[in-house]
């Protein structure tokens, strides 16, 4: 393909649909999990697509990668041991990997060809993985956490796709159960949260899943993410005790370059709306 030509992802929940101008198709693999298509665009870089739906682009993934990781990160006191199920594009290990607390960072993913796709077409993201402290495992990240020993975590991040397909038990009160055991007592969980604007009855359920493993309080943290359907993101944190302590200075004192993250943007994004702090009871 040399012609210029759109490609459009229809997302029925909202009654809408994203398209990017694409000049031609870089890679397709079928993994044993899933089909991974690498697409170059005219203004956004590559795209990088799983059963069609847009997981990332080389312009914009710094929104996700970066409020995955950093608000979680500058909430827990002295984070030193986190593990990232699913991420198999390597952008948020990258992102919490750049605290020189963490000593450890294990990353979980299912399929192994989500990794090696990234490191080919978004080598950017995977500037960590030879990082002493990293451990890149494809595995199954739910018996992965069922298997994790009781007290040993800071931080779950739950970087997954849609709650469809190999992600969907990535969503239920057995998984946060798991998160919730393997979680010191003042551990954090995130998990990737979709779209508030259309989907808050599944952020709702989520934390209410959440609730029902354990948890003790909620914060969920709106972003803007061009690429997904809606154009507008969530991160949600839930604590396995106490209320959410951000580290402002900290923040404010990063040794680190970030796009998007800073202590002001953090503390925007936990002032929701009215409209999502009525649906999520404040």
């Amino acid at each position: 393909m040399t012609e210029t030509t759109w490609h459009y992802e229809n997302f029925e929940p909202a009654g809408s649909a994203i398209g990017y101008r694409i000049t031609r198709k870089l890679d397709e693999v079928q993994s044993p999990f899933q089909k991974i298509e690498i697409f170059e665009s005219t203004d956004w870089g590559n795209l990088m697509l799983i059963d069609g739906a847009m997981m990332l682009t080389t312009r914009d993934n710094f929104l996700y990668h970066e409020m995955m990781s950093h608000p979680a990160l500058f909430t827990h006191a002295d984070p030193k041991n986190v593990v990232i199920i699913g991420g198999g594009d390597c952008g948020t290990l990258r992102e919490v990997l750049k605290h020189p607390g963490v000593e450890k960072a294990v990353q979980c993913d299912i399929d192994e060809q989500v990794t090696r796709m990234a490191e080919k077409w978004f080598p950017e993201l995977c500037d960590s993985n030879h990082d002493p402290r990293a451990e890149l495992l494809f595995d199954d990240g739910i018996a992965y956490m069922a298997n994790c020993a009781p007290g040993s975590l800071d931080i779950v991040i739950v970087d997954s796709t849609d709650p469809v397909g190999p992600a969907e038990g990535l969503f239920n009160r057995a998984f946060y159960e798991s998160c919730f055991r393997a979680l010191k007592d003042d551990g954090i969980l995130v998990q990737q949260s979709e779209s508030p604007l259309v989907l808050l009855d599944l952020i709702k359920e989520m934390r209410g899943e959440m609730g029902k493993a354990g948890f003790a309080s909620f914060q969920t943290l709106p972003f803007p993410q061009p690429c997904y359907p809606t154009g507008w993101w969530s991160a949600t944190l839930a604590k396995k005790s106490g209320g959410f302590d951000f580290r402002d200075a900290d923040a404010r004192a990063k040794a680190f370059a970030t796009k998007y993250y800073s202590a002001d943007i953090h503390k925007g994004a936990a002032t929701l709306p009215p409209f999502v702090a009525e649906a999520l009871g404040g």
